[in-house]
């Protein structure tokens, strides 16, 4: 088992609150940082919303930036339940042979699924801002409405709380980099129409402010596509409502890990060429009414 050292040195940016204050962090990182460092397979499972699927991408980037094994997988929620699903756990997440999974912005329906999990030998930590119910906290759980736990602010966003443990992470391995993942963490947060006070203001104004010289290929070949040249919340807004239009079509969860896959790759001109069908999957929704 990895050792944590006593004090882990964290880089406060202004208005962001220490992750450490969240319950389960110190668990949380201890875990990852296992996986990570002896190549265990790592699964991040997303609700396939524009919150989680920034919230999959940023984990997504921060972990491959680790050299660790990971995979995600954004399930089939067409009955727009956020749950991680049995069946899922079942087909998908033990065929990627996963021994470590990392849920963002999804919710655990009960104890079956956990239970399931344990007999399986996969590991559970949530991340989550859904109001949290008291079965979970056995598990390792990231999440301000948790019982008793002592974070200042409530009112994150699923790739709000991911930041957190990303801050966490980054912590540990001693990566300067992370608060370039703030124009993903704007995005989501925006998305999720959360308040824009405390620590989602800086996270907005942050992440604003990181768009407009973002070296993600996937963010410039979008705005590229929709020809957005200045960076405010207007244009923002549209930027935001766009990539909505894509995952409201009957290929809502094709489209997600397609989005997944535009924010996430090292190749510009594949994230052009995915930025051309998302577009185009724009004008089809329009014109069927999606």
């Amino acid at each position: 088992m990895e050792k944590m050292p006593q004090n882990l040195s964290f880089t406060r940016l202004s208005g962001l609150h220490n992750p450490f204050l969240l319950n389960g962090m110190k668990q949380a990182l201890k875990r990852i940082v296992e996986a990570v460092n002896y190549r265990e397979k790592i699964v991040v499972y997303g609700y396939g919303d524009l919150d989680g699927i920034t919230a999959v991408s940023l984990l997504l980037l921060v972990l491959k930036y680790l050299n660790a094994d990971v995979e995600y997988y954004i399930a089939d929620f067409g009955d727009e339940t956020r749950s991680l699903k049995e069946e899922n756990i079942k087909n998908n997440i033990m065929f990627l042979g996963a021994s470590l999974v990392v849920t963002v912005s999804c919710e655990i329906e009960s104890d079956e699924q956990l239970k399931l999990c344990q007999e399986m030998g996969i590991d559970i930590i949530v991340t989550d801002y859904h109001t949290c119910d008291p079965m979970l906290e056995k598990e390792i759980v990231i999440n301000p409405t948790q019982k008793n736990c002592i974070y200042p602010f409530k009112k994150l966003s699923g790739v709000g709380v991911a930041y957190k443990f990303a801050e966490a992470i980054s912590s540990y391995y001693e990566m300067n980099s992370v608060k370039k993942y703030l124009d993903l963490v704007m995005l989501g947060t925006l998305s999720k129409n959360k308040p824009i006070v405390n620590e989602n203001k800086a996270i907005v104004n942050m992440g604003i402010r990181q768009l407009a010289c973002t070296n993600n290929y996937g963010l410039k070949a979008l705005m590229k596509s929709y020809n957005i040249k200045k960076i405010d919340r207007e244009n923002i807004n549209e930027l935001i409502e766009n990539i909505r239009l894509t995952i409201t079509t009957s290929r809502k969860v094709d489209n997600a890990r397609i989005i997944v896959e535009i924010l996430t790759t090292a190749n510009k001109d594949r994230a052009e060429q995915i930025a051309k069908y998302l577009k185009n999957e724009i004008k089809v929704c329009k014109i069927y009414a999606c």
